[in-house]
């Protein structure tokens, strides 16, 4: 069994965008079905940005498993052309500033 470890295509272009953008591959936009399974990333919840994980991938929609600040963890679903914006190589969903509102999470672990 081989692992493929090279970069993908886009990460060169996502690297040297170096801010709150939509990326652009060819014609179309990133959205959430771009994402794979397992990949993170930090998404918008009412009050305060969240670390996410895709856990499934549904024919309707994409289920994120969000990491809560009490230590627990809970599902949402959302469409699969949410679009997504990068901050370096960090994947966002939500729209603002997402690291003055970062949940603190509970550092005794």
């Amino acid at each position: 069994m081989s692992v493929n470890l090279e970069r993908p295509p886009d990460t060169e272009a996502l690297a040297s965008s170096g801010g709150l953008d939509v990326l652009e591959i060819g014609s179309q936009e990133l959205t959430l079905a771009s994402l794979p399974l397992g990949a993170r990333l930090v998404m918008r919840c009412r009050k305060d940005w969240r670390v996410a994980c895709v856990i499934a991938i549904l024919p309707d929609k994409i289920v994120l498993s969000v990491s809560s600040p009490t230590g627990h963890t809970y599902r949402v679903s959302r469409p699969h052309d949410a679009q997504l914006s990068f901050d370096g190589q960090i994947p966002l969903l939500g729209e603002g500033h997402w690291r003055a509102g970062l949940v603190r999470y509970d550092a005794r672990w």
